[in-house]
C-alpha cells in the first residue's frame, strides 16, 4: 500500500501526535538508525538473547553489543532479564517487531521500485 493509494483525510492524521510522543518516536528512530542496532533487534524479535549469542550471530565483540543493548535498554526497545548469571535481552514488545517489519518491507518494495539499493532515484 502507498501513499498515494491509501490517502486518508481527517481521523487521527488530521491531528498532530503530542510533541512528548514526536520526542520519544525520533530517539527510537535514531536509535534503528544503526546498523548493527537494527539487526540485533530484529533478532531480539525472535528470540531472547545473551551477549554472548548476539556477539556471534552479529559478528560483533561482546562489549560493542553491550554497548548497543545499553541504548537500545534506555531508548525503551528492549526488556532484560537475569537468568543466573546471564542477562538475557529481548524486544520489548510486539509493536517493535511490527515496526521493524514493515521498515524492511517498505525498503525492499523501494529498491525492487527503482533498482537503486537505497530506493532513490
Amino acid at each position: 500500500m502507498c501513499a498515494h493509494d491509501n490517502v486518508q483525510r481527517g481521523g487521527s492524521w488530521a491531528e498532530l501526535p503530542p510533541a512528548e510522543h514526536v520526542d520519544v518516536a525520533v530517539e527510537g528512530l535514531r536509535m534503528l538508525a544503526d546498523p548493527t542496532r537494527l539487526r540485533m533487534l530484529w533478532l531480539l524479535c525472535g528470540d531472547e538473547l545473551d551477549v554472548s549469542t548476539l556477539a556471534g550471530r552479529l559478528g560483533a565483540t561482546r562489549p560493542a553489543v553491550s554497548q548497543h543493548l545499553a541504548k537500545l535498554r534506555l531508548a525503551g526497545l528492549i526488556t532484560q532479564r537475569r537468568a543466573g548469571r546471564h542477562v538475557l535481552s529481548r524486544a520489548r514488545d510486539h509493536h517493535v517487531g511490527e515496526l521493524l517489519g514493515v521498515l524492511v518491507h517498505d525498503a525492499e518494495h523501494r529498491r525492487s521500485m527503482t533498482g537503486h539499493p537505497f530506493g532513490g532515484p
